[in-house]
């Protein structure tokens, strides 16, 4: 490759090079091709700095932080374009102000969940896969805090409901593992084996969650079916700093609650969240913690241990 290339090869070959270490890449994909044709149509040659910052400010959604994202997720693309063409300009992580901040997730309490799963079996139309599946898939996020990613990839080979395992492989960055379930989600996989064979014709897919035409559920359809239960159908709104709720709130609601449990039953906090980080997957346990929320249950008992701490009250 050169740089007489046009700029959809090099970002092809740059996100190629990326998913070969296992990163999805998915919306910073998106990103770098839509910075492919806009580098097409100035008929650019190279990238520099008022290329990075024009692209940037070119989003649809006029706000600083998105821009700043932009430039970060152009950064890499940047370096890795170095090796063909020297004049490549890396654009500073702050060229566009700060492009990080934590945004506040949606934390579904438990009987949020007990009535999105409720609402989930009334999806229709009438008799179709579509309850059964979302309500199985919603039930699956809850209780394991599987990224969707990894459910929906998963096949009836990667289950093995005598033991009550999934086996997730080809996960975030190649990685492997095992996720026990409890009993109760085995026999709801069972159930929606016996109601999915039953209602598909052929199988298009080894696929474990499918439609009723025997493809696999899109991540898309099963966000639909998520907005329209709690945002459409109960009135819901998210608490946090997100528009929407998301499928990824289900990972995010499943760690916390763990973490509240460990702190009712006064485990040894060390040990445990190091066994919660290796089960839902997270390279090292500093990454678990990112997804801690400030739950008025949690900060009741921060408070509450803060206060013992203060009065020399051994823990």
């Amino acid at each position: 490759m050169n740089i007489t290339d046009g700029w959809g090869s090099r970002v092809a070959a740059y996100l190629a090079h990326r998913r070969s270490f296992g990163f999805e890449l998915a919306i910073d994909g998106r990103q770098l091709e839509s910075f492919a044709r806009f580098a097409d149509q100035r008929g650019a040659k190279h990238l520099t700095l008022d290329l990075a910052a024009d692209w940037a400010r070119n989003s649809k959604r006029a706000s600083q932080i998105g821009w700043a994202r932009r430039i970060e997720t152009l950064r890499g693309f940047a370096k890795f374009q170095m090796r063909t063409d020297p004049e490549t300009i890396v654009p500073p992580r702050k060229l566009l102000g700060r492009g990080h901040r934590r945004l506040v997730p949606h934390i579904f309490t438990e009987p949020e969940i007990r009535t999105l799963l409720s609402e989930a079996k009334l999806l229709g139309p009438p008799g179709s896969l579509r309850s059964e599946t979302c309500y199985t898939l919603f039930g699956l996020l809850a209780t394991t805090g599987l990224r969707i990613s990894e459910a929906l990839h998963l096949t009836d080979a990667d289950i093995d409901l005598c033991t009550g395992v999934l086996e997730i492989r080809d996960s975030k960055f190649h990685q492997r593992r095992y996720v026990a379930m409890h009993a109760t989600v085995s026999s709801q996989l069972r159930e929606y084996i016996g109601t999915r064979d039953r209602l598909i014709c052929r199988r298009c897919s080894d696929r474990f969650f499918l439609r009723e035409d025997g493809q696999p559920v899109t991540r898309r359809q099963v966000l639909y079916a998520l907005r329209a239960i709690c945002e459409r159908r109960l009135g819901w709104k998210p608490r946090g700093d997100y528009r929407h709720h998301r499928l990824h709130d289900f990972r995010h609601s499943f760690i916390v609650h763990s973490a509240l449990r460990f702190y009712r039953e006064e485990a040894d906090i060390e040990q445990y969240l190091s066994a919660l980080s290796i089960y839902v997957g997270h390279a090292k346990v500093v990454d678990t913690y990112w997804y801690f929320t400030g739950i008025p249950e949690l900060m009741n008992i921060a408070a509450g241990r803060f206060q013992r701490y203060a009065e020399g009250v051994p823990a």
